[in-house]
């Protein structure tokens, strides 16, 4: 049975604007970096993210949605993925209205 899990809300700011490529390699990463953690028992699952952008339309970043066990495997997937986490926050209820 898997651990019960939260949802987290992930900022990842990047130092250096970076190419749709070099994002695409790091989405590859994580996606390994999940399957180890799960196959060691950790209850970590990626659910979505959004692609942060600058006014010229580099990439800055990213906000991504986790369901996990807890703040630390969230942490310890961004540490072995070699992702920033700028900031990790628990997941309110969304809000409603237009």
């Amino acid at each position: 049975m898997s651990p019960p899990t939260d949802d987290f809300l992930i900022l990842r700011e990047l130092p250096e604007p970076i190419t749709t490529d070099e994002l695409d390699a790091a989405a590859e990463q994580s996606g390994e970096t999940l399957n180890e953690l799960r196959e060691e028992g950790v209850g970590i699952r990626w659910v979505d993210s959004e692609v942060l952008t600058n006014e010229n339309g580099a990439i800055v970043g990213t906000f991504c949605h986790y369901s996990a066990e807890s703040e630390d495997a969230v942490r310890e997937h961004a540490d072995r993925a070699g992702l920033p986490a700028t900031k990790i926050t628990r997941r309110g209820e969304p809000l409603s209205g237009e």
